[in-house]
């Protein structure tokens, strides 16, 4: 049976982030994390790539389009950052400030939103196996990993990546989809592990 194989890869790091601007270009440093997740995935027949519109989204898919120039990424929407779900009746107190300035009507654009894109990559293809590269943000891709454990609809809080770190998603036809890996950074040396709250100490 064939198999489809989901390529999630976070943006690399923004220019100023930490100043809270939403979207902005790639840093030096991220920069250098897209050439290296470049390198990393540069043996893979990839079938399709897709972008968030997002410009640290459009210049990470730049750069892999430079070292992988057999890819064509196409911007889509459904790979934007967004909210994918609400606050739930289960969510632990923990997680409830993070809820604190996000309005109804962004929750429902996420939840939208994530229901197309994951009727949209999470399909098994049809005829042969396929790899496809998905360059987007932290919340979609822990939506992308919850869906796979079929975990409560708040468990994407709390699954955070890297920046341009790499999660392997196999979609099967017969049975249930696998998570091949998460947030690897083999390919980044410890200077370029940025984005996760805790940065990592290895």
């Amino acid at each position: 049976m064939p198999s489809r194989y989901l390529y999630l890869v976070r943006h690399g790091e923004q220019q100023d982030a930490e100043h809270g601007l939403p979207d902005g270009p790639l840093s030096p440093r991220g920069v250098r994390q897209a050439n290296a997740i470049a390198e990393r995935l540069g043996g893979v027949p990839f079938s399709g790539a897709w972008t968030s519109p997002l410009q640290r989204a459009q210049e990470t898919a730049a750069i892999l389009t430079e070292r992988l120039p057999a890819l064509e990424p196409q911007p889509s929407a459904l790979l934007m950052d967004c909210i994918p779900s609400g606050p739930e009746p289960d969510l632990p107190h923990a997680f409830e400030p993070f809820f604190g300035g996000v309005t109804p009507e962004e929750i429902a654009a996420g939840e939208a939103q994530m229901a197309d894109a994951v009727a949209e990559w999470m399909s098994p293809p049809v005829g042969e196996d396929r790899h496809d590269l998905l360059i987007t943000h932290n919340f979609v891709i822990g939506w992308f990993v919850r869906e796979v454990f079929g975990a409560p609809a708040w468990r994407w809080l709390g699954i955070n990546q890297a920046n341009c770190g790499l999660t392997i998603i196999r979609v099967r036809s017969a049975k249930p989809a696998v998570l091949v890996t998460h947030n690897d950074l083999g390919h980044l040396p410890p200077e370029l592990r940025t984005g996760l709250t805790v940065e990592q100490p290895y």
